[in-house]
């Protein structure tokens, strides 16, 4: 044991029987759990409180981020519980795997550099759907050295503290830019070769993907904006590829049709090129590999539609709004 204190921090809205599990998963390995909601109505602060959880019930007159709450909890749990050293944030959807906390409190004890630790995410139902699929590949990335984590990992309070934790009013993207300031105060982040959690993702329907891909196009634009100057580049690599693939490309594709005639229509088999290339770089069977690769394809139009809002509010100087899948 790593005899570091831990602590952890725990947000949702209208999770349900997941948020059952998910303290459930928690409260043993702990020395203190804080349940930070976003205006639930299915009685889930009820439900925390009856498994000996602090709630905090977010002001809802004041706009909601998931940064923002985790902000809350952890300020909540530092005041009850000042000797914490560690916290672990888990999202409400998520299931803790018996077992990590210890592992991850013992890495940071030895690792006096790491700031934020993580491990694998899994998707509790993957079969369920292609989407559910989709996020289980989506958070498979190898162990070392990272550049990010998600919305599960364990994180040193002096490194959390130091750099003034998430910023708050991020809607998308917010623990990769909490990262990226980390990693420039001399922090270090590591992506550990254990399971960490089971997600449940709940996602049946196409639209919910499209919505979270357009979150991620509005993420990545953000990042960029933010960080996207050397020596990090924070993203920019990724919209890059958004933008050649969602507007540079079909616009050319369009230009030559209008000037040149029909047949430069041919130059769209470009696209299932591109499926096939990646498809025959993937280390998984064939099937999920097309599938894996389709969607990646796919995923840099509502990306693009997610980096053209972002940039819109922020020309018009307009207050960000949730993207919400679920």
């Amino acid at each position: 044991m790593s005899g570091l204190r831990v602590g952890a921090v725990v947000i949702g809205r209208n999770e349900g029987e997941r948020l059952q599990r998910c303290l459930a998963s928690l409260v043993a390995g702990v020395e203190s759990v804080v349940y930070v909601d976003s205006g639930s109505t299915d009685g889930s602060p009820q439900t925390a409180r009856e498994a000996g959880v602090d709630v905090v019930e977010l002001d809802l007159t004041i706009p909601f981020t998931a940064a923002r709450a985790r902000n809350i909890g952890f300020e909540r749990i530092g005041a009850m519980h000042p000797d914490i050293r560690l916290v672990q944030f888990v999202d409400g959807d998520c299931e803790v795997v018996p077992g990590w906390i210890d592992h991850a409190a013992d890495y940071l004890a030895a690792h006096r550099s790491v700031g934020i630790v993580c491990g694998r995410r899994r998707e509790r139902f993957p079969e369920r759907s292609v989407y559910n699929f989709l996020c289980d590949r989506e958070w498979d990335t190898p162990p070392g050295a990272a550049k990010s984590c998600g919305g599960d990992f364990m994180v040193r309070v002096e490194a959390f503290a130091t750099v003034g934790g998430f910023r708050a009013g991020m809607i998308a993207g917010e623990e990769p830019e909490l990262c990226v300031r980390l990693r420039a105060a001399g922090w270090g982040v590591r992506r550990l070769d254990r399971e960490m959690t089971r997600h449940d993702a709940m996602m049946v329907r196409f639209g919910q993907w499209w919505t979270r891909a357009l979150r991620g196009g509005h993420a990545f634009a953000e990042g960029a904006h933010l960080h996207g100057a050397p020596p990090e580049r924070h993203w920019v690599q990724e919209c890059r590829r958004i933008l050649f693939w969602a507007a540079l490309l079909p616009a050319t594709i369009l230009s030559a049709f209008l000037l040149i005639g029909p047949w430069v229509g041919l130059l769209l088999a470009i696209y299932p090129l591109q499926v096939v290339r990646l498809a025959l770089r993937g280390a998984q069977p064939w099937r999920k590999n097309v599938v894996w690769s389709f969607f990646l394809v796919l995923s840099n139009f509502p990306g693009l539609i997610g980096q053209l809002r972002f940039h819109a509010r922020r020309i018009a100087n307009a207050r960000p709004q949730l993207i919400e899948y679920k």
